[in-house]
This record gives structure tokens, sequence and C-alpha cells, in this order.
């Protein structure tokens, strides 16, 4: 029997030349993220431990975003301890404000994720990596502490399941559509702790933005990971990035699956999850008439350059819902100095939006755009349960850019068909 492209990356990484689903492993780790929310538990772990040096001081890896720039006293006391655990172990790679991004957009701009890789974060959405033909995962600040020491993880090797797509997208769908169109169909829990492997002629075709917003929310479906095999679409990508070699893994054709789903892409329209639940979903034309006060576009899966330019060309010469506060957060400066060259950002500002540096901003609730009682937001982010962007009893609906855009000009959700 033939093994996943998931257990090949596992079983290289962990001296053996076959792993099984369920089979307990110790996995030599490529590299080891944390953020101001999850690292400085880790960090006082690794001293808690009496620990001196990191594994290796290139691969352990801290980027401050969730509540920087900092917005208060607690979030600036969070960032000093990144900020002084970097300096004291001589990282390679700690990402200052100026110079950072929203992790999971960062990482992989930058070439410090690659194909073939084993990784893990302090961060559920760790798993973003898989686009590129790595094995990612989200670990606890406990974990990612003894990492940083022993530069290795002991985990349990993933079933998996395959998602077959196949036929040409539908007007305004991406891979956000396709990715919460899977987790309606089999819920929160429908892959837990299992790998998602996302395959056929539409992932293909897919850009290699939307193939990251794919793995990024396979967690919303309870997965341990998302994984997409690497093609040329990746190699192009990896080009010219990457600070290692890539590595390229794919699937034997006679792999064990405990399930295999396949869709048929053109029966799908843009969707939206209602709340509280990434897979409450209905499709935009069953929607109805839904009021907002709010629209955020950007975060760690919708907050690329291909993001950004679909929305620009939405509300391209329109004007914001005088009802609506819309927010832009590109998810990188180099997306932030992209969109100024495109001048996407002043299609932005002379539409009426606020536009951000890189941040996580109010995808958690932190700030940039924090919900009062009763106010109703779509964004483009990856989580909508209750209290996720502020008040309990504020509403959180999820869509992609082009649906999040059209709303604002409406000031209901809505489909850029509609304008």
């Amino acid at each position: 029997m033939g093994m996943t492209i998931t257990e090949k990356i596992l079983a290289k990484h962990s001296g053996k030349k076959v792993v099984k689903p369920n089979e307990l492993l110790w996995v030599k780790l490529d590299i080891v993220l944390g953020n101001d929310i999850t690292a400085p538990i880790s960090i006082k772990e690794f001293y808690k431990i009496g620990a001196k040096k990191v594994f290796d001081k290139n691969k352990v890896v801290l980027v401050p975003d969730h509540f920087t720039p900092n917005k208060d006293i607690k979030s600036a006391e969070q960032a000093k301890i990144l900020r002084d655990f970097a300096r004291e172990q001589k990282l390679k790679y700690y990402f200052e404000v100026g110079k950072m991004g929203i992790e999971h957009a960062l990482l992989p701009e930058c070439g410090i994720v690659t194909a073939g890789d084993a990784i893990i974060g302090a961060d559920s959405h760790t798993c973003t990596y898989g686009a590129l033909g790595a094995f990612s995962t989200g670990v606890g600040s406990t974990d990612l502490a003894a990492a940083m020491v022993s530069g290795e993880i002991w985990l349990k090797v993933p079933e998996t399941i395959k998602f077959v797509f196949n036929g040409k997208l539908n007007k305004w769908v991406s891979g956000k559509d396709l990715i919460l169109y899977i987790i309606g169909n089999i819920g929160v829990d429908g892959a837990l702790y299992k790998a998602m492997e996302f395959t056929g002629d539409t992932i293909r075709n897919l850009s290699m933005e939307s193939r990251l917003t794919m793995c990024n929310m396979a967690i919303e479906a309870g997965a341990k990971s998302g994984i997409i095999e690497p093609d040329e679409v990746t190699k192009e990508y990896l080009k010219n990035r990457s600070i290692r070699k890539p590595v390229f893994y794919y699937s034997d054709k006679d792999a064990s699956y405990s399930q295999i789903i396949e869709y048929d892409t053109s029966k799908i329209e843009p969707q939206v999850a209602f709340p509280h639940l990434p897979s409450n979903i209905k499709p935009i034309s069953k929607v109805g008439k839904i009021n907002i006060d709010q629209v955020v576009i950007g975060s760690c899966t919708n907050g690329r350059i291909e993001d950004m330019r679909i929305a620009a060309k939405v509300v391209k010469g329109k004007k914001v819902n005088k009802n609506v506060r819309a927010i832009v957060i590109p998810a990188t400066q180099f997306v932030f100095k992209q969109m100024i060259r495109e001048g996407l950002m002043e299609a932005f500002i002379d539409s009426g939006f606020a536009v951000s540096t890189p941040t996580c901003g109010p995808c958690l609730g932190g700030h940039m755009g924090v919900l009062a009682e009763g106010e109703r937001a779509i964004a483009t982010t990856n989580r909508n349960f209750v209290g996720r962007m502020g008040h309990p009893k504020s509403e959180v609906y999820l869509a992609n850019p082009a649906i999040a855009a059209a709303s604002a000009i409406l000031g209901r959700i809505a489909s850029p068909d509609e304008i």
C-alpha cells in the first residue's frame, strides 16, 4: 500500500521509510513559529525548564502580528517579551513593526516555509502552509516551548480525506468559497484530526492565493492539516523565493484515504457563513436582505494582493454606504506597497475605506474594528464564533473579498452582480 503526501513528509522527517495513520512519531521540524499571543507563554516555559538556547536560531520564527502596533500596555508587554527573546537568542527571523505582516501571509511570501517542510506554529491557522506542499499544523504554547528547545514534535500520523474538485469556477467564486462549501458540507468537526488533501482540475487551476486560503481554513473543519500537491503553480511561486531547496512529494496512486469526497465546482456559487459557525453556510443567492454595520477585508485568510485586486475592482468609482464602516487590512508590507503601485490604495480610500497597516486586528476582536453590541460585520476572516470580533451579542458573517466589497457599497450582504 502506498502513502499519501502527508505520510511521506512525516516519514522523511521521522527517519522512517513507511508510516501509517495513527502511528506515533517524533518529527524533526524545519520551522517553529510563534506570535505575540502564544509565544510569550512558550518563552516563559522555555526558561522554566532551564533551557539556554533554541535548537536553531534560523528555524525559530517570531512574528508579533495580533495586537500590533500595540493597542495598550498589556499588548506592548507581550510584544516586548518576543523582542527581548529574539535579541537574546539572535533569531534570524524576528519581524518588527514596519517589517512584519500577518504571520501566515508573511512566511510564504518571504520563502521561510517551502514544499516538503514539516512546520508547527502556536497558532491554529499554521495549516496555511500546506498550500505549498508542506505538512504544517498548529500546536499549543507548551508544545512550542518544547520544540524551540528540541526541534522536534511528538504527534500522531493523521488519516487523510481527499477532496476532489472538478469543473470551472463560477464568476466571483474563489478558494474561500470552496473551503466554506466543504465546511458547510462536512461540519466543523467533519475532518477531526485528519489531513485534508485538496485535488482535482479545479485545484490545479487555482492561484496560490486561493490555495493558501483553502489550507488556512482546514482547521475550521477540525483538521490537523490541509495540503495540496505541488505543481507548476507551486514551483513558479517558490522559484527565487525559498530560503531552502523545496522537496516535492506526491501521493501514491494506491495511497489509502479514510474518505474521498468529490464536488462539481460548476454548482458552487459564492458562499456566506452565517453566525456563529463557519459551517452555517448559505449561497449568496439565498442570503436575503441582511444589513451590516462593518466590512473587514484582510486577515491571514484573504489579505493577499489577489484579494485586494478583486475587492478594489468591485469598489472602484463607487462609495461606501453611509451606514457602513469599511476597513481594508493588507496582510504584509509587500501587499501594502503593491496596492500603492497598482492604484488599489487610492481606489479604496476614494470609496471611503479606512486602510490599516498589516495586523490581525479585528479578526480576533483585537483592535482596528471591534464590534459593539448588536452590530453586524461581514468579513473575509476565518471565524465567526460568538464574540469573535467584539461584543458577544454582535454577529460576524464570512465571505470572499468580492462579496465583502459589494456589501460595503450596498450596506447589506450582496453580490457584485447587484452593483
